[in-house]
């Protein structure tokens, strides 16, 4: 409907080796990020590395900003904290190897009944993550990721061809691996909140590849005496205002999570961001070209 650009002429296929090195990196830093996790050797949250989790209730509502202040001065680190202002309870949750869990609520209440004296504070409850549990949730959280680029290769061979599933299967790979790559390289924690985040890229991923392939698709039956890189590149160049409105839109939105969301959702909105311009970069530059791979010496459609 809007147009914000007209007529453009980028040779993006011209660009495919420059974003090849580009990705490959991305993707080598993501699967060395693969191997750490699968080592318990990343930042991992309690989720995957195992933790305790205990829940403080309070008389009134507090500052979370304080709470934190109080825990680190306290000698509490490797923490993280969850806000429940409805009903005036805090969800802290702490890393292995911290403190043991018969100790913890004790210490966690002479804390920050020195920094509130006059709140009433109790221990709501305690949960505690082994080991254990943790290595079952990180493998379950790497299959559900394969089952979901499995279904998009099975959707995409059924609504287009097996070259174009090819194509968005690898630039989903690719999308996953390049976020988990920023939150390895940031030192950010890796737990099922970037899971449920990784999820949600590879459907966006998706949705912005298969507008471009489907006007490929298009191109093809209607300009196959054309060049196959040269319909590729038009096809490109006729979605690209639609591409460029629905991704700034998205991440505008996204943008307003991660400013106004408070700490909760700030890791789950960071990783969207990322994955709404690396799958933007992806569809044009990773996705095309392999479709280009598999195509460029046999037609892709008959003619």
């Amino acid at each position: 409907m809007i147009e914000i650009l007209k007529n453009t002429k980028i040779d993006f296929m011209g660009k495919r080796k420059i974003a090849l090195v580009f990705s490959s990196i991305l993707v080598a830093i993501g699967l060395f990020a693969v191997v750490q996790i699968a080592r318990g050797s990343a930042n991992l949250g309690i989720d995957f590395a195992g933790g305790t989790a205990v829940q403080i209730k309070f008389n009134e509502s507090v500052p979370l900003q304080d709470v934190r202040e109080a825990l680190k001065k306290g000698g509490i680190h490797d923490f993280d904290l969850q806000d429940l202002p409805s009903e005036n309870k805090i969800l802290i949750r702490i890393k292995k190897g911290e403190q043991t869990l018969g100790n913890l609520s004790k210490e966690i209440i002479s804390i920050l009944s020195k920094k509130f004296s006059e709140s009433n504070i109790v221990v709501d409850s305690t949960t505690e993550v082994g080991p254990k549990v943790g290595a079952r949730l990180r493998n379950d959280a790497f299959w559900a990721i394969i089952a979901a680029i499995m279904g998009i290769l099975i959707y995409i061979t059924v609504r287009f061809q097996f070259r174009f599933s090819v194509g968005a299967t690898i630039a989903t790979f690719h999308d996953v691996l390049a976020v988990l790559s920023v939150f390895y390289l940031m030192g950010k924690e890796i737990n099922l909140i970037l899971v449920s985040a990784l999820m949600m890229i590879a459907g966006y991923s998706l949705t912005d590849t298969v507008v471009v392939f489907d006007r490929i698709r298009e191109n093809l039956r209607t300009k196959f005496k054309k060049d196959t890189i040269d319909i590729v590149n038009d096809s490109i160049n006729e979605v690209i205002s639609r591409t460029i409105i629905t991704s700034l839109t998205t991440f505008f939105a996204t943008f307003a999570l991660y400013i106004l969301g408070g700490e909760v959702i700030h890791e789950f909105a960071f990783a969207i961001m990322c994955g709404i311009a690396i799958g933007t970069y992806s569809s044009m530059f990773v996705a095309s070209p392999i479709v280009l791979l598999f195509g460029k010496r046999k037609a892709l459609v008959k003619k």
